[in-house]
Formats: structure tokens, C-alpha cells, sequence
């Protein structure tokens, strides 16, 4: 990969608690700070035609903010729309989970999310006057995103709706064990989302047949930042299940305490054993995959990309304000 818009961070500047290897932390420079303009007109848009926001924390940070270093290489006229873009989806994330207990609690009616993001007008930038403020804000992302790029727009978009429709099906039961959760938790980590974000991101297009290899070779490396999100979101995920009366958390923490009967602090230490396993295995993938595939060259930015994921979605998850003081 070729690196125009990002530098590598000092490693003595930041704590890595030996879950990532060697894999560096890149920061994308954003000199007109738009990815902090991005987040923040979500965020007044979001209170203005969705929700009022109180006490919420996103992808800013005091250090290091989401985008920039989970996408290091973003193309600088991108940033702003993938930001609002990212910070929508943590608004919606911290939404859709209070849905979907009432939904199961009450066991009735139609997921608002699943409407958002319906397939019948998933693709519509003039939704109808009584459509739900979500998905006006879903409309006026895509319009943005296709002033840029049009075709990687839809193609974003669609690969957003289909994370929808399969992530609200992940958390209607608990997992008994690992092997169980891990592959629901690489669909709920978000790799249909995130491989939007960095095609879209970055310019990328990835000829259809490497779309398989692509999809498999990446699957570790999203297990690694899926349990990342686990294991640094564990606190504010078990307090949220309280507060709401939900019997189980889908995290890898509530997972391995019951699979193992351990108590919570060996619980993150058994995670992070499973961090480093997945990580390994993704570095390792990556390299075969680059010696004995032949794969485009914008495949194998994708991959390489998602590892730079990997680092900057562990540094800014161990500093960022959404996970501490809960």
C-alpha cells in the first residue's frame, strides 16, 4: 500500500498491551480536522430529526479519533462524509440495542432499523414525507456519498443494508460458547459495513472474483476487532444489559464466563488470548494470500488496510471517551 495521507505514531506514545504484535499504529493527518466535522454535524442532526443526545460518547477522542486511525489512508475529500457516516452508525448502534430488547421483551411489531434500511428503497434519496427521521438521515448520507463516488455509494449502501438485516439476527439469542459466538460476532463487528467504509473510503474496487478470497481472508481480522470491541466494551455493555433487565450480554466476555465458569477479570484475559490468536492469523492469511494468490492489487490494499484497522481500533478503543467512565 501506498501511504500519502497518513504517519506512523510513535509506538511509546500509546499501549497496545501486546494484543496487535508488531502491527503499527497509523493517523491519517486530516489538517482541516473533517473528520471532526463529520462526526459532530451527525451528531446535531441525529438530535434534531431523531433523538435528543445526553451523555452520548462516539468516535471522537482526546488522543485518537475513530476514523483517522482505523482508516488511515482515507482520501482527505472523503473523511467528513465517512465520518458522519461512522458516527451514525455508533448513534444507531446504541439505539438498535435498546429496540431490540423491547422488541424481544414485548415480542411485537417491525424493527424501525429493519425499515431504515429496507431493501424495497434502501437506494431512495427522497424518501416519503412519513418515512422514520432515520431513514431521511440514511437518505441524505447516501446523497453525499454520491456526489463523491456514485458507484461506490450504492455499493456501500447496499453492503450497510445487508449488515442491518443480518445483525439485528445475531443478538435475538445468547451464545453457549465461543465457537458458537465468533462467527455471529464477525457479522455484528461489522464486516459488511467496514468493507464499505474502506472501499468507499479509499477508492478501492474489488473485481468480483476475488470477492470470496477477499470475504474469507478477511474473516480473522474482523474476529480480532470484534473482540477488541468485547473486551474494552464489556463495562458499558453490562451495565446497559442491567439497567434494561436483559438477562445476557452479546459480548465475548458474558460468553466465556458462562462456557468456562470464570469470573470476569479472567474472562478478558482469556479474550485477549483470543485477540492475539485471531491477529496472528490474520497476519498470517495475509502474507500467504500475497505470496500464492493472485489477487488485484486493490484486494490486497483492502486486506492490508483492514490490519491498519486492527491497530487504530485498538488504541483508540483502550483511550477513547465511549468506554470510560461508565
Amino acid at each position: 500500500m501506498e501511504f500519502c495521507y497518513s504517519k506512523i505514531i510513535d509506538p511509546c506514545s500509546y499501549q497496545t498491551y501486546g494484543l496487535v504484535e508488531d502491527i503499527p499504529l497509523r493517523q491519517h493527518n486530516d489538517p482541516d480536522n473533517k473528520e471532526i466535522k463529520g462526526a459532530l454535524r451527525a451528531q446535531n442532526d441525529w438530535g434534531q430529526l431523531v433523538n435528543p443526545i445526553r451523555g452520548y460518547k462516539g468516535g471522537l477522542g482526546d488522543r485518537f479519533s475513530f476514523i483517522r486511525v482505523t482508516v488511515p489512508e482515507c482520501l482527505p475529500e472523503r473523511i467528513e462524509i465517512v465520518s458522519y457516516a461512522n458516527e451514525f452508525a455508533f448513534l444507531y448502534d446504541d439505539a438498535m440495542e435498546q429496540i431490540d430488547l423491547q422488541r424481544r421483551l414485548e415480542a411485537a411489531g417491525t424493527d424501525p432499523f429493519l425499515e431504515t434500511f429496507g431493501s424495497r428503497d434502501l437506494l431512495d434519496l427522497t424518501p416519503e414525507p412519513t418515512a422514520r427521521p432515520e431513514k431521511r438521515l440514511q437518505a441524505r448520507i447516501l446523497a453525499e456519498m454520491k456526489e463523491v463516488d456514485p458507484v461506490r455509494a450504492v455499493t456501500t449502501m447496499k453492503a450497510w443494508g445487508r449488515f442491518v438485516q443480518l445483525a439485528s439476527e445475531t443478538r435475538a439469542r445468547p451464545f453457549d460458547t465461543m465457537e458458537e459466538y465468533v462467527p455471529s460476532r464477525v457479522i455484528d463487528a461489522g464486516e459488511l459495513i467496514w468493507f464499505g467504509t474502506l472501499t468507499f473510503g479509499m477508492a478501492l474496487t474489488i473485481p468480483e472474483q476475488d470477492i470470496p478470497a477477499c470475504m474469507e481472508l478477511a474473516r480473522s481480522g474482523y474476529a480480532a476487532l470484534g473482540l477488541t470491541n468485547d473486551l474494552y466494551s464489556w463495562d458499558k455493555e453490562r451495565e446497559a444489559a442491567r439497567s434494561l433487565g436483559q438477562s445476557y450480554v452479546f459480548n465475548a466476555i458474558w460468553v466465556i464466563m458462562k462456557e468456562h465458569g470464570v469470573g470476569e477479570e479472567e474472562a478478558k484475559r482469556m479474550c485477549s488470548g483470543e485477540i492475539q490468536k485471531y491477529v496472528r492469523q490474520y497476519r498470517q492469511d495475509v502474507r500467504e494470500a500475497g505470496a500464492h494468490m493472485r489477487l488485484a492489487k486493490d484486494t490486497k490494499t483492502y486486506l492490508e488496510a483492514v490490519m491498519y484497522s486492527i491497530s487504530g481500533n485498538l488504541v483508540w478503543s483502550i483511550d477513547c471517551p465511549r468506554y470510560r467512565n461508565i
